[in-house]
């Protein structure tokens, strides 16, 4: 093969592969809570792969909210989309592979379970309340 070749073929694929979107900042996050008409964040943390803040809003209330890192989308108990019941989420961690769920419960728009992933393993998993996607999960300790 010779160089000019090999040259062509490496910015081909360097053309194709798409870039890898980095996650958000605490500052990017801010921005867009306050895009969103939060008027005031008391408190921004990063757990499980995800944000999460307590934030005022107009009408002074607080509350926490939950912001996809990649894509900045915002899990508000209190806003204006419907969230799934326990059943569909259910339905849906099984669909995406989880089994033996040992627990679950609602965290404002999002569902937290712990069950066993496709290889056995032990894992807290983080879902999306409004379509039941899977925004985290994580390897639950060391032992299974």
């Amino acid at each position: 093969m010779n160089i000019r070749t090999l040259a062509a073929g490496l910015a081909l694929a360097l053309v194709a592969t798409p870039a890898l979107a980095a996650d958000l900042s605490a500052a990017d996050v801010q921005a867009k809570l306050r895009a969103a008409g939060y008027t005031q964040v008391h408190q921004l943390e990063r757990e499980d792969g995800l944000w999460e803040a307590d934030v005022s809003r107009a009408d002074g209330s607080v509350d926490e909210v939950i912001i996809d890192p990649a894509n900045g989308e915002i899990f508000d108990p209190r806003g204006n989309r419907s969230v799934l019941d326990a059943g569909q989420i259910l339905a849906l961690a099984q669909k995406a592979g989880y089994t033996r769920i040992e627990s679950f419960e609602r965290e404002g728009a999002t569902w937290a379970l712990e069950a066993r992933n496709a290889r056995n393993q032990r894992v807290e998993v983080r879902l999306s309340g409004y379509d039941g996607r899977v925004l985290s999960s994580k390897r639950d300790g060391w032992f299974d």
